[in-house]
């Protein structure tokens, strides 16, 4: 049985039973912190009990979840999760930190990190006996919850502004969703989404507003001290120095920080790492608020090439926020240049091939470095959230064209000596 006890709104602290609530906080509209009982799970589980598992996905770390198995054996929900973590020594090196570790979370069964959280949430959805779950999306979300809620035989409807890229578009109709265009913004999605839910009584996955969004992609701070760790210390798990994520609605980094905490909180690592989101320049409604030394966010008008990021208003904010201040890390902004420069670097360096937001967090570390706030005694990890399959337009942007010769020697000796 899951250890799930309930919530706790994150702005002013009032409690809720599993029944009471379903999304936020009635009373201030704060997003909700789901509790676990903590003296169950210390008595029942170890790291050495998590070890032996030979479940590679997120549902390993099923007693640390509140929601109970969600069987669908030999479908996709059942391999999210456990993605590699390269060692990047070449990068490392140049950058200026002592280990620089990217987590490739493009691995994932819709190639995206927000598989995690659509898992959970269809797990939720099927406990609760909704027949219908619906969310906002830019791409990624939708695409995990269509291809999720496909594996669990579960209806997803997907609300995208028209300007998503049309790979996200067509794994959308891929996975069978309802997917319906809005002319409009990412948020107006969101809120139609809400109004839909409401009026319709359907199961909203909507990240920053569903509690258990969170909760899946927790599961990425347990597989990174799982897999960074000795396998034959099996008491204690290790972390990184620094962690860094590239932050939208705010929803990843909150995850990832609460993760962290509920091992802290078990006694499973000796500390929370020291946490940085990494925005871009044209949506940054979070890095203002950190500069400004305010939890007062301001929405802004995003504008910005990474798409999986362009927010006006994060529904994750204080949270997302929280991740930083309470670590000791930071936050920081980098214009689209940068991290177009960071999709090329990472493919041609270590051959991995991210998405703009799967890149920003990279284009973050090298900023972060010059700032000086990571340096050469570090163990950084940067989490890479999508694939770069996720669009292929910017991608062309960061790697150039492709040269067109005349299929004779003579041709490509020229060619090539342009490239000397």
């Amino acid at each position: 049985m899951s250890a799930f006890s309930g919530y706790a709104c994150s702005i002013c602290g009032k409690r809720y039973t599993p029944q009471e609530v379903t999304y936020t906080c009635p009373d201030d509209g704060g997003n909700l912190n789901v509790l676990l009982d903590w003296e169950q799970i210390k008595a029942d589980w170890s790291p050495a009990q998590i070890a032996k598992s030979r479940d590679w996905s997120i549902w390993r770390y099923l007693p640390l979840l509140p929601v109970d198995d969600p069987g669908c054996w030999g479908t996709p929900l059942r391999s999210v999760g456990w993605t590699p973590i390269y060692d990047a020594a070449p990068l490392a090196a140049e950058v200026g930190v002592r280990i620089l570790w990217l987590k490739d979370d493009g691995r994932n069964p819709t190639a995206s990190f927000k598989d995690r959280a659509s898992a959970v949430a269809v797990a939720r959805a099927r406990e609760i006996g909704a027949q219908v779950v619906i969310t906002a999306s830019t791409g990624n979300a939708g695409a995990a919850l269509a291809g999720m809620a496909a594996a669990a035989g579960v209806q997803a409807i997907i609300l995208a502004p028209k300007s998503a890229p049309p790979a996200k578009i067509a794994q959308l109709l891929i996975f069978g969703a309802r997917v319906i265009l809005v002319d409009g913004t990412y948020d107006d999605a969101f809120d139609l989404s809400l109004s839909a839910a409401a009026e319709f009584d359907w199961y909203c996955r909507n990240t920053g507003y569903n509690p258990f969004t969170a909760e899946g992609k927790k599961t990425a701070a347990f597989e990174i001290a799982e897999q960074l760790s000795n396998a034959e210390r099996v008491d204690r798990w290790h972390v990184p120095d620094a962690v860094l994520v590239s932050v939208g609605d705010g929803n990843i980094i909150s995850g990832i920080h609460k993760g962290f905490k509920d091992l802290y909180e078990l006694g499973w690592i000796e500390r929370v790492p020291r946490i940085f989101g990494i925005q871009s320049t044209g949506s940054a409604a979070i890095t203002n608020a950190y500069r400004a030394g305010t939890e007062q966010i301001e929405p802004v008008q995003a504008d910005t090439l990474a798409d999986s990021i362009s927010v006006d208003r994060p529904r994750d904010g204080v949270r997302a926020l929280r991740a930083a201040t309470e670590t000791g890390g930071a936050y920081l902004a980098v214009p689209d240049d940068s991290i177009l420069d960071a999709i090329a670097e990472l493919g041609s360096r270590v051959g991995l091939f991210a998405e703009p937001a799967g890149a920003t967090p990279y284009a973050g570390l090298k900023a972060a470095c010059e700032a000086g706030l990571l340096g050469a005694n570090d163990e950084v990890l940067v989490v890479i959230t999508g694939s770069g399959l996720k669009d292929v337009r910017a991608a062309m942007q960061a790697a150039g064209e492709a040269s067109v010769i005349e299929p004779t020697l003579d041709a490509l000796r020229i060619e090539l000596e342009k490239k000397a």
